[in-house]
């Protein structure tokens, strides 16, 4: 097998409500957005344990603190955090003139009414773990844990989750949570303009934001999911960057006079989830299927084909080798020796082809599957819900250490886990209450091992994100935080 490449047929230009010409006068930047975009990712209070949302919470938004070029936990509306000797408490200076978009100050209260509102991605774990917030002073805030717990920062002041990410307590209480998605109110260097559901997301530079203003006006993020239009918008102008493009299409926009191709190395990760595993009656029940599943996985052509080489094949649960010859006789000791039908399988969106990729070598072996496309906010609604059968193509770009990237995937209680091995549960409750870094690590690499010797799920790739950037652009922001995949931070970027 070979992976699919995606085949230019008749591509349709979209319409821009913004002419490039207009957008050059007036120093709007426009983003081709791969994803449909939602109204939940307004809400920092919403925030699933994946990176798309912050896409959008990086322009809106700030956090206490939050992965900035250089520094994945950088002080931004706290000027400055401290943990006490005993590993019980976090304290917070709150940044000096930090305002919201409505000129309210940013305040301890805030900060408080916003992780006791929060029920995104590493709510439960952090509601777990945290005693109180206490307000000592209108620019400092308290929190104090039930015990010491050395992740508190890599769940609180990463991308791991969105709980650090501050709203307005009186507006909020005001209008209310529907309320406050219709016309959301950050701290972040640009402030809501409009928003139509499903397509476009406009914002305009906050003058007063506390890094400094913004050298673009404004930002458009222009919803458009197909791949080879949002190519051509590329080409035309009427986006000045846009994200995710692989095979025949990247090299195309590479070859493209007057167009860059960026790619960042993500923290993102993208794994095949045996959904069915934990059922008895499941032929994934059976571990010598979950392997030969990933044998049947040719890594490196698929990181060529989809991201012309520049991801990395990875191996980091489960062996990389490339041997259908060995899968097919993991089937035959299994007892499928002609194979089985898997259901539904369900790729991430938009990652139709990679779907298919994955499909077309599992069918090589015998192992067959129908594959099902959704729009992303079902997918990820249904697979929160525990809605989904057969197996999936997961991914998760979120920050953080091993414990907060493992939490929501493997772990009992966790927001995207069917099910999880009672020794996995046990070292992961024991290392949140280890001090001692070197002993956490060994817990934590445990954990990593027994995912790998059950093959829990079948790693594919750290992902290399290509863009397009158009000439208009001078700084797009690809690559300035490491491991993250959109243009930020937002402030920093510029026009020429």
């Amino acid at each position: 097998m070979r992976p699919r490449f995606a085949i230019f047929g008749i591509v349709l230009v979209i319409a821009s409500s913004i002419s490039p010409a207009l957008a050059a006068q007036d120093g709007t930047m426009t983003w081709g957005i791969h994803v449909t975009l939602v109204s939940r990712w307004l809400d920092p209070g919403d925030t699933e344990a994946l990176i798309t949302p912050f896409m959008v919470l990086y322009a809106l938004h700030d956090a206490l603190v939050k992965p900035m070029p250089g520094n994945i936990n950088t002080p931004s509306l706290a000027e400055s955090w401290s943990m006490s000797k005993d590993g019980i408490s976090y304290e917070f200076v709150l940044r000096k003139g930090a305002r919201f978009h409505n000129g309210d100050p940013v305040t301890a209260e805030d900060v408080k009414f916003s992780f006791e509102r929060y029920k995104g991605s590493g709510a439960t774990i952090l509601k777990e773990k945290v005693k109180d917030v206490q307000v000592v002073a209108p620019n400092r805030v308290r929190f104090v844990l039930k015990e010491p717990w050395p992740d508190f920062m890599a769940f609180y002041g990463t991308s791991a989750t969105g709980a650090g990410w501050i709203v307005p307590k009186r507006y909020v209480e005001r209008v209310g949570d529907d309320g406050f998605k219709k016309a959301p109110v950050g701290a972040g260097p640009f402030k809501f303009v409009s928003f139509n559901p499903g397509i476009e997301l406009v914002v305009e530079a906050f003058p007063d934001y506390w890094r400094k203003a913004p050298s673009v006006k404004r930002i458009v993020m222009r919803s458009i999911p197909d791949e080879s239009t949002r190519a051509a918008a590329v080409k035309t102008g009427e986006v000045d960057l846009a994200y995710l493009f692989g095979g025949a299409i990247a090299e195309d926009l590479k070859r493209t006079p007057g167009i860059k191709v960026a790619a960042p190395l993500l923290y993102g990760m993208y794994w095949l989830d045996f959904l069915d595993q934990f059922d008895p009656k499941s032929p994934w029940h059976d571990r010598r299927v979950r392997l030969a599943a990933s044998l049947a996985i040719d890594r490196q052509a698929i990181n060529q084909a989809e991201m012309l080489g520049l991801g990395r094949a990875t191996g980091s649960f489960v062996p990389p080798e490339f041997d259908p010859k060995r899968a097919k006789q993991l089937l035959v000791e299994a007892g499928y020796a002609n194979g089985f039908d898997a259901g539904d399988i369900t790729p991430l969106p938009p990652y139709s082809t990679l779907g298919e990729t994955v499909a077309g070598y599992l069918q090589a072996i015998g192992i067959r599957s129908r594959m099902r496309t959704m729009e992303r906010a079902a997918f990820f609604a249904a697979w929160r819900e525990k809605k989904l059968r057969g197996f999936l193509i997961g991914a998760t770009g979120a920050a953080g250490n091993a414990a907060a990237r493992l939490e929501p995937f493997v772990t009992k209680g966790g927001i995207y886990a069917y099910g999880s091995l009672p020794e996995i549960d046990d070292l992961f409750q024991r290392q949140a209450r280890v001090l001692d870094r070197k002993q956490r690590e060994t817990q934590l690499h445990q954990i990593q091992r027994i995912v790998l010797d059950q093959v829990l799920v079948a790693p594919i790739f750290q992902q290399g994100f290509i863009w397009g950037v158009g000439p208009r652009v001078e700084v797009s922001g690809a690559g300035l935080i490491q491991g993250y995949p959109y243009a930020a931070p937002c402030e920093d970027l510029k026009l020429k």
